[in-house]
This record gives C-alpha cells, sequence and structure tokens, in this order.
C-alpha cells in the first residue's frame, strides 16, 4: 500500500488569500497616498511598514495554510506554529534591516501603515462573507 501524500492546496484557493489581496491594495493605496500628500521620505517609508506587515503575512499564510483535509491535521498545527515562529522573525528582522538601512526615514508613515496594514487583518472577519457553520 502507497503511504498518502497530503493534499497541497493552491495558493488563489488558501483562506487567506482574498485577506492578503485587500492588504496588498490597502498598503500600495496609503504609501501612494503619503507620497503625494507628504512627500517622497514619508511615502516610500510607509511602504516600507506596509511591506513589513504584509511580508510576513504572506510567509504565514503560504506555511499555514497549504495542507487541507482531515489527514494532514497534524502537519496543520506544525505549520501554523512553524509560520507564526517565521512571521516574528521575519517581521522583527524588517524592521532592523529597515532602521538599520534606510535613511532618511519617517518612523510615523512607517508604523501608521504598518498599523494600517495589520489592522485589515483584525477587520478580516468583516470582510469575509463565508460564515462558518456545523454541518
Amino acid at each position: 500500500m502507497e503511504p498518502r501524500k497530503p493534499e497541497r492546496l493552491p495558493v488563489h484557493h488558501q483562506p487567506a488569500f482574498r485577506l492578503l489581496l485587500v492588504q496588498l491594495v490597502v498598503l500600495l493605496i496609503g504609501a501612494a497616498t503619503l507620497w503625494f500628500a507628504q512627500g517622497s521620505v514619508a511615502g516610500y517609508s510607509g511602504l516600507l511598514g506596509g511591506l513589513i506587515a504584509w511580508l510576513p503575512n504572506l510567509y504565514f499564510a503560504r506555511k499555514a495554510f497549504r495542507y487541507s483535509g482531515a489527514r494532514s491535521a497534524q502537519l496543520i498545527v506544525r505549520s501554523f506554529y512553524a509560520g507564526e515562529a517565521g512571521k516574528l522573525i521575519l517581521t522583527a528582522v524588517l524592521f532592523a534591516l529597515t532602521f538599520a538601512g534606510v535613511k532618511p526615514l519617517a518612523p510615523l508613515a512607517l508604523f501608521g501603515l504598518y498599523l494600517l496594514t495589520l489592522a485589515v487583518s483584525w477587520f478580516a472577519p468583516l470582510l469575509m462573507r463565508n460564515t462558518f457553520t456545523r454541518p
């Protein structure tokens, strides 16, 4: 008997795909708004802040939601833990690289768009119209 391989979900079928698209749109609109309203330093600082929030979320989504099915339960739990650990490490590294390597930087724009991009995931239940009910 051949061992069964876990089912992998394609990217566009993953539960977090729509949320990641909305986050990307919000960060791009926010960075463009900052760029035109406050100048190029605020614009690219905001873009970096949004990317610092979005890239770790993208990593987490790819890592955590790649398996499906009841037979893959242990793999799903492991991938969630690995995804969350990687997300935290990636966020810290991206902040460190940004503050060490980008001069001049507008910290208020960076943290503002970082929080705005994270706020999209906080309001995800309002964005997602799927209601989960028991069978």
